[in-house]
């Protein structure tokens, strides 16, 4: 009897070692995750959430126009599959001063016969370009409604500081047009932010 009594107590205490060395790994994981996270973004490119609230933290300058440097701005758009629209710029590269206002336009066909509201949802890539990137007049700012078969030109008025760091020469600015639902201020499912790669 006392054997099995002291083989119960020997597995009780290897149960609650164990349960205790499972509390201790998850309790380090959890701060583990933030720099492997941080980690993941930095190799794959992908914005991380501390890189997203810096994002308009920068004061862009003014001291005009940079006209001795070249920027290459590229266009991406896309468009979610449950929203029935052809979506994508006009133009699709720029080379541009930074300090200077340019304008380019985009195009928006519904290809349903109904009404239908969407929002584009930006990223730029490399993300270390993002504060640096102004968007001064953009259809990203508001959600876009089109009626069955309606097309629309959306224009995007921008400008990059001439702040950007001189190891960029290249930027991307991506769109994701989302589809939204009566009633709805933004999309619900927001898809990953995930970085072009601007040699693309």
């Amino acid at each position: 009897m006392s054997d099995r009594v002291t083989e119960n107590h020997n597995n009780n205490r290897r149960t609650t070692l164990l349960l205790s060395g499972v509390v201790v790994l998850m309790f380090g994981f959890g701060f583990a995750m933030v720099p492997l996270y941080n980690l993941f973004c930095q190799i794959t490119g992908t914005q991380s959430l501390s890189q997203r609230s810096t994002i308009g933290q920068v004061t862009p300058s003014t001291d005009g126009v940079d006209e001795s440097r070249w920027v290459t701005v590229k266009f991406d758009a896309t468009v979610n599959p449950n929203l029935p629209w052809d979506f994508n710029a006009v133009t699709h590269t720029m080379r541009v001063h930074p300090g200077q206002t340019y304008e380019v336009n985009f195009l928006a066909r519904n290809r349903s016969h109904s009404t239908v509201t969407g929002q584009a949802i930006p990223s730029v890539a490399p993300w270390q370009a993002t504060p640096y990137f102004s968007k001064l007049e953009c259809f990203c700012f508001n959600k876009q409604t089109l009626t069955g078969t309606q097309e629309t030109e959306m224009p995007l008025r921008f400008r990059v500081s001439t702040d950007l760091p001189k190891e960029i020469n290249s930027v991307t600015l991506s769109y994701s047009f989302m589809r939204l639902k009566e009633g709805e201020n933004k999309p619900a499912d927001l898809p990953p932010l995930i970085a072009a790669n601007p040699d693309n």
